[in-house]
C-alpha cells in the first residue's frame, strides 16, 4: 500500500514560485524530489483556487461541540452509575439539541472514561457468586 505524504505549505510555495518563474514541471519535479504528477496538479489547483494551501475542514459537521464534550465528561465524573442514554438525555435539555447514546459514549471514550449500563455495575449477589465460582 502506498503511503501518501502532503506537501509542506513552504515546499508547495517553492515548487509554484519556481512554476511561474517559466520552469517547466520536469524540471521542477527532479529538483524538488518528486513525481511530476504531483507537481502538475499542485500546479493546476494553484491556477483553479489562487493559493497553494489545502482547504482543511473536510467531511461530516461535529454535532457536539468542545464545550458539550466537557460537559459529557464532566455529567459522567458527576454522577455515579449513569448510562450513556441519561447523559445524552440531560445534554438534550441543557443545549436543545438531540445527541443519540452512542455519541456520548464515543466522548466519553476519547475522554478516558467508558459508557456503562448500570444493570451491570451492581454487585454481584452471593448466588451468583457461588454460580461464578462452581463454573
Amino acid at each position: 500500500m502506498a503511503r501518501r505524504n502532503h506537501l509542506d505549505k513552504f515546499t508547495s510555495g517553492r515548487m509554484i514560485g519556481k512554476l511561474e518563474e517559466r520552469c517547466t514541471v520536469t524540471s521542477v519535479a527532479a529538483e524538488f524530489g518528486i513525481t511530476k504528477s504531483v507537481v502538475s496538479s499542485a500546479w493546476k489547483a494553484f491556477q483553479i483556487t489562487g493559493t497553494s494551501v489545502r482547504k482543511v475542514g473536510g467531511g461530516r459537521p461535529r454535532t457536539t461541540t468542545s464545550g458539550d464534550d466537557r460537559y459529557i465528561i464532566l455529567q459522567a465524573k458527576r454522577g455515579r452509575l449513569q448510562s450513556a442514554s441519561v447523559i445524552a438525555q440531560q445534554l438534550s435539555t441543557a443545549t436543545g439539541r438531540q445527541v443519540s447514546r452512542f455519541t456520548v459514549a464515543r466522548r466519553l471514550h476519547k475522554g478516558g472514561l467508558f459508557a456503562r449500563r448500570p444493570e451491570l455495575c451492581l454487585p454481584l449477589k452471593v448466588d451468583h457468586r457461588r454460580h461464578r465460582l462452581q463454573w
